[in-house]
């Protein structure tokens, strides 16, 4: 897929699902308790999200030429290395995919308590912001 077009796929799914965590977010913020199926969508969201990223990450290794690890704990430090990326992002990028992975493989100890705490604090923006960052052409 060409740079350009997969951006332009990148933004339109950051879009996507930050306007569904922005829809839990607006019914927590007004007290209102999230269904079940609320629940999993801001799950689902979440986890689209740090894919989408992850994808993102790969694609800009490819892009400059660089291995493209299979690991997306990997991927985010070969940025690190490249200085596209700080300690503290590192860190924050670590902590997500963490949390995609409880999501996808350890769904029984997902803490929905804490899921609804980084939604309310909007802790998932970095992602989005991630996601919108034109990708270098190089």
């Amino acid at each position: 897929m060409r740079l350009d077009l997969y951006y332009a796929e990148c933004c339109r799914i950051a879009e996507e699902q930050s306007a569904v965590l922005q829809e839990a977010k607006e019914k927590l913020k007004h007290g209102q308790t999230l269904s079940k199926l609320e629940q999993n969508g801001t799950l689902h969201g979440l986890q689209v999200l740090v894919e989408n990223a992850i994808g993102k990450a790969k694609q800009l290794l490819k892009a400059l030429n660089e291995p493209v690890p299979v690991s997306a704990y990997d991927a985010f430090a070969r940025l690190h290395t490249k200085k596209m990326l700080s300690n503290e992002q590192l860190q924050q990028w670590n902590a997500a995919i963490g949390l995609r992975n409880r999501i996808l493989h350890e769904y029984m100890t997902v803490d929905m308590a804490l899921v609804l705490a980084l939604v309310d604090q909007q802790g998932y923006q970095f992602i989005v912001d991630f996601l919108r960052q034109p990708m270098a052409m190089s």
